[in-house]
């Protein structure tokens, strides 16, 4: 039998270039998301840090990680959402449950 939910974590990174704004929309942004398709939705903003290497010539990001339950559709939906979103550098979707 398929799961009908589970336990995801995403972290992703945000170009502070945009400026602190644009920064805690796409937090915001991504947080609503979460909570019209999941449930649990916890973030935990760890700040501005060193990347470990230049991610088109950038050196700093803005961290974000976020924890969430949902269908296991929604992660998907939420990758390719990441992917076309401006000012993302890079992203990540982690299932606890595995």
């Amino acid at each position: 039998m398929a799961k009908i939910t589970g336990n995801y974590e995403v972290v992703y990174i945000i170009d502070p270039n945009q400026g602190e704004e644009a920064v805690a929309a796409t937090v915001e942004k991504f947080k609503t998301l979460a909570e019209q398709h999941g449930s649990d939705v916890e973030v935990d903003e760890w700040g501005k840090r060193r990347l470990a290497y230049a991610i088109d010539y950038k050196t700093e990001g803005y961290y974000v990680l976020m924890s969430f339950t949902s269908n296991p559709a929604f992660p998907k939906e939420l990758d390719r959402v990441l992917g076309i979103t401006d000012g993302i550098l890079r992203s990540m979707i982690v299932c606890k449950d595995e």
